[in-house]
């Protein structure tokens, strides 16, 4: 049986297009235009020695391998040459080590956990609050608010079972409210931008989609008119989410010409029933532009893999279809030894951030470039290896100069667990909230793991701020 709230939940991909009223002030970068935020996380954990340029002197790695803090510029330095394709980037990139997240759920699975900076699982019941890049939509308003692509595994994490869906994703809009997150590209195209396609069913279906909301947000009122009490709040509260949504098309309706100009043509292995993983990863990558660059959304989540995803099309294996669980257990797969398999995946990973900078640096706005006001995040979702306890979470980070953090072209490793001055995810999102026009004392739980070591765990970090 379909029930109102199941409606509203899978219908229409209400809940995938959300939309808040925009209560919210937009900020700006110092051009006027919107700041943009892409967070790109991955399975499996990120080795922190594997951001270390090869290039640092001997003392150096010591106060790494010690981690003890280190500043260090990147300007001359040898990157780690999985991160090769960012080489032109060089200025752009920051190197964050030290980071701990032990208050997050670590181990196999993180779900929204390293996003929102509390620990959650598979129930919706377990989400605390809405996650740092919902957080940074409120800052900077736009028709969608916020896009959700994932690569989805098919057995073990959040969800599962499905490629090509449109599912819970592994961001927040707020309290016991998951996101959902398109599965493929071309599902992700067909919504993004329906309301501009030349298919004459895809508009068929967009026209008959607003007929079903105006009739739904007017039934549910009159409903309502008849009720009292929390049943009264039930059905405003379901006719009050119609109505964001149809305030979300007239906005996406009013760009029509725009989006006309930004639809991606996808290259058909994109829209396959059947790709490879580093397929499907690319054709996300291009719908993302799409919806960046002609204004759809300033905020989007990337999930690039997940613990139980099968990868498929890695270079040297094409032919394998490789378990990410074994890859996490050093098992070797076709000859190829785990790490190596490992360093493919995150050299892919850097190739399709250069192709998100290098387009964003080829558009411009204002007095500069659409990539001098964007700032990627890449990071692991559950730290720092694959049975990971939450010590560290390693990002490397792109931003352009109108991001207000004091970050560009530097190795920065904070203190590690337990010494002075150490910080955690927490601190590093207040950061980022506080810098970007969110006066928040500190964004996320504690971790009482700290309190023996008598470490402040509140607020930002202020040698990252401009």
């Amino acid at each position: 049986m379909t029930t109102r709230r199941s409606f509203l939940q899978t219908s229409l991909t209400a809940a995938v297009l959300s939309s808040f009223p925009e209560l919210f002030s937009a900020e700006r970068s110092a051009t006027g235009a919107p700041l943009r935020f892409i967070f790109m996380h991955r399975g499996n954990g990120l080795f922190p020695e594997a951001l270390v340029p090869p290039s640092f002197s001997a003392d150096q790695k010591q106060q790494d391998q010690q981690k003890q803090p280190l500043d260090i510029d990147l300007a001359g330095h040898e990157l780690p040459d999985w991160m090769a394709p960012l080489a032109s980037h060089q200025q752009d990139l920051t190197l964050l080590q030290g980071l701990s997240g032990k208050m997050c759920t670590v181990g196999h699975h993180s779900w929204c956990s390293s996003l929102g900076v509390f620990k959650a699982n598979e129930r919706v019941s377990s989400i605390r609050w809405a996650t740092v890049d919902f957080e940074l939509a409120k800052l900077f308003p736009s028709p969608l608010q916020h896009i959700e692509l994932a690569v989805f595994p098919l057995d073990g994490g959040n969800p599962r079972g499905s490629l090509d869906g449109i599912a819970q994703g592994f961001s927040a809009r707020g309290p016991q409210q998951p996101n959902y997150a398109f599965g493929s590209p071309a599902g992700a195209l067909r919504e993004l931008f329906k309301s501009v396609s030349d298919n004459p069913a895809d508009q068929t279906a967009y026209q008959l989609e607003r007929e079903i909301l105006a009739f739904v947000a007017g039934n549910e009122g009159r409903r309502a008119a008849g009720l009292h009490g929390i049943e009264r709040r039930k059905i405003a509260e379901y006719a009050e989410s119609v109505e964001a949504v149809q305030s979300r098309n007239a906005r996406v309706d009013r760009m029509a010409d725009v989006l006309r100009q930004h639809i991606p043509q996808l290259d058909p292995k994109y829209l396959a029933d059947e790709m490879s993983t580093l397929d499907r990863q690319r054709g996300h990558t291009e719908v993302l532009l799409a919806a960046l660059t002609s204004g759809l959304t300033n905020v989007a989540a990337f999930t690039v893999d997940e613990l139980g995803h099968h990868y498929t099309g890695v270079p040297g294996l094409e032919g394998e279809k490789i378990n990410m669980h074994d890859v996490g257990h050093g098992k070797v797969i076709g000859g190829v030894e785990a790490t190596e398999i490992r360093r493919r995946c995150r050299l892919h990973h850097m190739s399709l951030i250069d192709t998100i900078v290098t387009r964003l640096k080829g558009i411009r706005e204002g007095q500069g470039t659409m990539f001098d006001n964007t700032m990627v995040c890449y990071f692991p979702d559950g730290g720092e290896t694959h049975h990971s306890h939450g010590t560290e979470y390693p990002f490397v980070v792109l931003s352009g100069s109108n991001v207000p953090l004091s970050i560009r072209g530097r190795y920065l490793r904070l203190p590690g667990y337990g010494q002075q001055g150490h910080r955690t995810l927490g601190n590093w999102y207040t950061t980022i909230l506080n810098a970007c026009g969110n006066s928040i004392e500190h964004y996320g739980v504690l971790d009482s793991g700290l309190n023996r070591f008598g470490i402040n765990q509140r607020g930002n970090i202020p040698e990252f701020l401009s």
